[in-house]
Parts: structure tokens; C-alpha cells; sequence
């Protein structure tokens, strides 16, 4: 950990002034803990808030006064492996009782996003927080609008999908919710193009950890009038547009997955890591239980370099394969738009994604404006390789285009692909 300096004054501590101008510098939003912000304590969310003013902010990196600091310095220790029961199992598959709440149901794309209207998620019986479970297992990312649910009934229902997840390095906000995580930015945090690329803004939430995050929610609660969209892309749709040799070649392989970087920020910043930081080794294309579908499962988050990003290499192939093959992948994860849905927020919106089947980014376009968003997350099991899914099941795992196109009377004697290079003629 880096050092803290302690409360002795010394000539050559930092100033009032260049602490200011520090919490004010530009950032990666990856690489930089959210630490400061712009002080106004009569915002109405404040006990939200992961950073500090200017005052505090001294006072939590040198120690001269006895202000409560918001990044604790405590320490967790390491995760252990905790039972998690897939609730899309037990849904209607039609998902009668959670469509006959609605008012409308809107999907945003044939591949990926949906839109409930008319639901209070304040209200979900068991049966219709199950079929949601399924239905985001199905779709990648629902989305709500005008929900009152408050923080606590928010994290109440994530709870109905699987134990909770404390993050290692993020800040607690100042209502002391361990389990939350706070996304915050305003005015005196500016986005720094130079030091990451949209690229790195892909990702899937905490994949290093042995039971990364299933259903996941975000609930925006204050955000500027446009800009700050969302975007996922999935990971079911990636797997289906690759040949059937390429295929069964990623099926095979599996990842090293880190959170040093992360934690690596953490300490460069003068902040705690509470759990120390891990790497874990998951399949490339991974099986969800609630649907029985493959996705590719890689995360591009963090740098481009192989050293700073969550998926780091691919075990047991040479460098220069390992490389080759997750920039194909992180790139048609960022640059290929038929998988991608994009959903522009609204304050009291929220969305519930599985991170076992998508990757999401930011749009990081509406600063100086303030956007504040507070996330659940629950463990799901650990990733199952497509061979471990079949063994253990006496399943077969499926291409979810596959089956969609079954399930339209289509022929998919061809595996549904033509690689053909006559022009189709398609234009827009």
C-alpha cells in the first residue's frame, strides 16, 4: 500500500491549494477512484456521494483532523465460494405473470434490450422477480423507468438472485452501504481522452472474482438532461456471428482474469484495497445456466495493454495468439453495432443486466453536468465451460441465434451462416 502520511506537519506536505487543483485534474475513469467532487453538500443526494469536498479530502489523505473518511480503511478477507441458487430456473417460461403487470413491452433490438413500462418493481412477487431473472438472462438488459424503489429495496431485490457483492477498491458511500456501488461524476472530475480509449470503456463488472456478478441493477438517480448513455453489447450475439471452427476453438480455451490494476489505482491514489486482489483463470465461452446459451465471455475494461486490462491472456497459447485473439474479440465487442443496444437514462430509470452474457460502457459525453447512478450486484456461480456444462447437465449447450431461428421455422441445416462475399445490395 502506498503510504499516508500522518498528521505531523512538515514544510513539505502539499498545500490546501494544490489539493484543490488536484481533485480537479483529469481522470481515467478506470485507473482513478472517484475522490473528490464539487463540495455541494446541499445536493440532494449527498449521502450517496463516494467523494469529498476539498476539506475532506486533506483530511483523508493526511490525516490532520478527524473527519470521517469515506474510502475505510479496513480489511476483507478473501472471498469464499458461496451457493447461489439460479432463480430463472424456476420461472414460467412465457413469463406470464411478470407480462401481465406491464403496460408494454418493448424489445430495443432483435439481439439484445427490453423495455417493461407499468410495473412497480417495489411490487414483484417471487414469480415475477424469477421471471425477470429469466427474461434478463434472455434479453442481456431490461430496462425501467419512473421506479421510486429506494436503495435498501433495491439491494433487497438484487438479494433474490444471489448474495451480494462488496467491491474491493471502490469508495463507500456516505450512508455506509458496504454493498453498494456508487457511480458519481461532476464538474470536478473531467474525463481525460488521453488516458484511455473507448475501447478500454467495455467491460463486464468484476469477472477476476470466482464468482463474478449475475443480474445486476444500476439505478440512475440524478443525471444531466442528455449524454451519459449506456451501452451493452452481447456476448451470446458475438459467439453466434463466429464460424463453427472458430467456434469450437474458443469452446476450448480459458482466460486469466486480474483485478491487480484496479487495486494497483487504488494505492497509487493513497487509498486502502479492503480484499486483496486476485486473478482467476475462466473459460472463453462460457454456458448460462438460465438459458443454456454460450457466450463469449472476455473482458476488455481498464488499458489496452495486456498488463492493465481484466482479461489479461488466454492460458496455454503463444503470446502473439493470445493477442491476436482478444483484440478480434474486444474490438467486435466495441465496434460491431448489431450487438449493441444503447439506452438513454432518465432520472428514477434502472436497468437490470447479466454480466455473465454482456459487456456494457459508458458514454463519458456530459461533463460539466453531474451524473449519479448506484449499482447492486450479485454473485453468480462460477463460469462454466461449455465441456463442464454438458457433463454436468447431460445438457447440450446452445447458439441462442440457433435457436431463435428454430423457433421461427427457419433452416439452420447451414448453422444459419453464409460466408459468401457477393454483395448483398443492403444499404441505410
Amino acid at each position: 500500500m502506498a503510504p499516508v502520511a500522518t498528521n505531523e506537519k512538515s514544510t513539505t506536505s502539499p498545500n490546501v491549494q494544490s489539493l484543490k487543483d488536484d481533485a480537479s485534474k483529469v481522470f481515467n475513469p478506470f485507473y482513478s477512484p472517484a475522490i473528490a467532487d464539487d463540495g455541494d453538500e446541499s445536493y440532494i443526494h449527498s449521502q450517496y456521494k463516494v467523494g469529498v469536498s476539498s476539506r475532506s479530502l486533506i483530511v483523508q489523505i493526511w490525516n490532520i483532523e478527524t473527519f470521517q473518511p469515506f474510502f475505510p480503511n479496513l480489511s476483507w478477507p478473501p472471498l469464499e465460494e458461496v451457493e447461489v441458487t439460479e432463480r430463472a430456473l424456476f420461472a414460467d417460461p412465457e413469463k406470464k405473470s411478470l407480462f401481465r403487470a406491464a403496460k408494454k413491452v418493448r424489445h430495443y433490438t432483435p439481439v439484445i434490450g427490453t423495455e417493461i413500462s407499468g410495473i412497480d418493481l417495489r411490487q414483484l412477487s417471487d414469480s415475477q422477480k424469477d421471471e425477470l431473472a429469466l427474461l434478463v438472462a434472455e434479453r442481456g438488459v431490461v430496462f425501467f423507468r419512473d421506479q421510486e424503489i429506494n436503495i435498501q429495496e433495491q439491494l433487497d431485490l438484487a438479494r433474490h438472485f444471489g448474495p451480494l457483492h462488496k467491491h474491493a477498491t471502490t469508495p463507500i458511500p456516505k450512508a455506509g452501504i458496504e454493498e453498494v456501488h456508487v457511480v458519481y461524476n461532476d464538474h470536478s472530475r473531467r474525463p481525460d481522452p488521453a488516458s484511455f480509449s473507448k475501447l478500454e470503456l467495455w467491460h463486464s463488472d468484476v469477472t477476476y472474482e470466482v464468482q463474478p456478478p449475475s443480474v445486476t441493477s444500476l439505478k440512475v438517480i440524478a443525471g444531466p438532461e442528455y449524454g451519459g448513455d449506456t451501452l451493452w453489447a452481447s456476448g451470446y450475439a458475438l459467439y453466434s456471428g463466429l464460424s463453427p471452427g472458430f467456434q469450437k476453438y474458443l469452446e476450448g480455451l480459458k482466460a486469466v482474469h486480474s483485478a491487480v490494476a484496479q487495486a494497483d489505482g487504488a494505492r497509487a491514489a493513497g487509498l486502502p484495497v479492503r480484499r486483496e486482489a486476485i486473478e482467476t483463470v475462466h473459460p472463453v465461452v462460457r454456458v448460462n445456466p438460465a438459458t443454456g446459451w454460450k457466450s463469449v465471455y472476455v473482458n476488455p475494461g481498464m488499458f489496452a495493454t495486456d498488463s492493465r486490462r481484466f482479461t489479461r491472456r488466454i492460458v496455454g497459447v503463444p503470446k502473439a495468439e493470445s493477442d491476436a485473439i482478444l483484440s478480434f474479440l474486444f474490438h467486435q465487442i466495441a465496434e460491431n453495432v448489431d450487438n449493441q443496444v444503447r439506452f438513454q437514462w432518465e432520472p428514477n430509470s434502472i436497468a437490470f443486466w447479466d454480466n455473465r452474457a454482456v459487456v456494457h460502457s459508458a458514454t463519458f459525453d456530459f461533463w460539466p453536468a453531474t451524473r449519479h447512478a448506484l449499482r447492486a450486484t450479485p454473485h453468480g456461480e462460477k463460469p462454466t465451460s461449455v465441456e463442464d456444462y454438458e457433463r454436468q447437465t447431460g445438457k447440450v449447450a446452445k447458439d441462442r441465434q440457433l435457436e431463435i431461428w428454430k423457433q421461427q421455422g427457419l433452416d439452420t441445416q447451414t448453422n444459419g451462416k453464409n460466408y459468401s462475399t457477393k454483395a448483398r445490395g443492403y444499404n441505410d
